[in-house]
């Protein structure tokens, strides 16, 4: 893999990566393994890989309660505009599939007041990078058991990555009022000190959790 590549696990699973990567492959070649705090599966995470997240206050985005099934059903219904005429889009479970093949994940993390979504979308992928990852052992039903590469898709293939991104631009237009701006522009700018959740195993942990598995 690639400079800066990473395999992403959710928190609530993360005392077991054993089960949901293969961790001498992992430690061999040197792929960070990173736990972020939201919830949702494990993802390679490289150059192919796009994200888009909301942000939202609770009262932001109308009749939408502050919990994961709604959250994710607007936001499929947000996105059925950007794929609309582009292939058979639809919510799948929590996944977003064109037809019965993966493409895009959903976690959220909520609060009191406010909450997150966020989307890993895989418009391209490394076959090689997918042996990173094991077949886990909770699967939503229409997997159906297939492997990593049977189950998901590619974007490309459907839609250029510049196409995509302002499709969901104009679509989150409707909602919202969106400007560009800078990621630095908007680090320079808050007062708050944030301290990240998400953070990075350590190959001691990894290693540890290699020696629980056997």
């Amino acid at each position: 893999m690639e400079i800066g590549d990473l395999i992403s696990l959710r928190e609530s699973v993360i005392r077991k990566p054993a089960e949901l990567v293969e961790i001498k492959p992992v430690l061999e070649d040197n792929i960070p393994v990173i736990r972020r705090f939201t919830g949702g599966g494990t993802v390679i995470v490289d150059h192919g890989t796009i994200f888009v997240s909301f942000i939202c206050n609770k009262d932001d985005v109308a009749d939408v309660q502050p919990y994961p099934r709604p959250i994710v059903s607007w936001s499929s219904l947000l996105y059925s505009q950007v794929f609309q005429g582009i292939a058979d889009f639809r919510l799948r479970e929590n996944d977003f599939v064109f037809g019965l093949r993966k493409f895009g994940g959903n976690a959220q993390s909520i609060t009191k007041n406010r909450w997150i979504h966020h989307t890993s979308f895989l418009w391209d992928y490394e076959t090689r990078n997918m042996s990173y990852l094991k077949l886990p052992k909770w699967a939503p039903e229409y997997r159906l058991a297939r492997d990593h590469l049977d189950f998901v898709c590619p974007m490309k293939d459907y839609i250029s990555r510049s196409d995509f991104i302002s499709r969901t631009i104009d679509a989150a237009g409707r909602l919202f009022s969106v400007e560009s701006t800078e990621f630095e522009a908007v680090k320079s700018s808050s007062n708050v000190n944030f301290t990240p959740t998400s953070r990075l195993l350590t190959n001691q942990e990894l290693e540890a959790a290699s020696m629980i598995a056997i």
